[in-house]
Formats: structure tokens, C-alpha cells, sequence
């Protein structure tokens, strides 16, 4: 198992409206996010910030998050939550 984390910036306009989307993600979501061995995924707001953490329990992580990333639900998904985020530009 490999344990991650991660750190964005949420737009202080957008802190509500992310919040109200995560009481009921999307169907096919959450399915989606345990079909590429993700488990324990937890987001945390801190003032104008999200800490994200999960354990990955497969064995090929690129593959998986290139699947998840391929997946319909998701990229709907992601369409709506991305607006709320600003990348800390650190990918690594």
C-alpha cells in the first residue's frame, strides 16, 4: 500500500458550492475511484485549502489514474469541481 497526499487552494467564493457538490458526488464516482484501488480517500478543508489523502492498494498507479481520468463520470465530475480549485503548480 502507498499512502498520498495533496495540497490545492480552494477559491474563497467556491468553498460553499465545493462542499454542497461533495454531499452527493456523482454516480459512478466513487465506484470509479475504488475500481483503481483507491481506499480511505478523505478531503479536508483548512481555511482556503484542501488536503486530500488515500491509500493506493493496486500495482500499476499510472494505469489506474490514466483509467479513472478515461472514465465518463469522472471527467463530468471533475468539469464541476476543477472552476472551485487553484493548482499550487507542484506536480511531483
Amino acid at each position: 500500500m502507498q499512502r498520498y497526499g495533496q495540497i490545492i487552494k480552494i477559491k474563497k467564493e467556491k468553498i460553499e458550492e465545493y462542499k454542497e457538490l461533495h454531499t452527493k458526488p456523482y454516480e459512478g464516482v466513487c465506484e470509479m475511484i475504488k475500481e483503481c484501488n483507491i481506499q480511505n480517500y478523505s478531503i479536508y478543508l483548512f481555511g482556503e485549502y484542501l488536503f486530500a489523502y488515500f491509500e493506493y492498494i493496486g500495482a500499476d498507479f499510472e494505469a489506474d489514474m490514466a483509467k479513472m481520468a478515461r472514465d465518463e463520470s469522472t471527467q463530468k465530475w471533475w468539469k464541476v469541481t476543477d472552476p472551485c480549485q487553484i493548482s499550487l503548480g507542484y506536480a511531483g
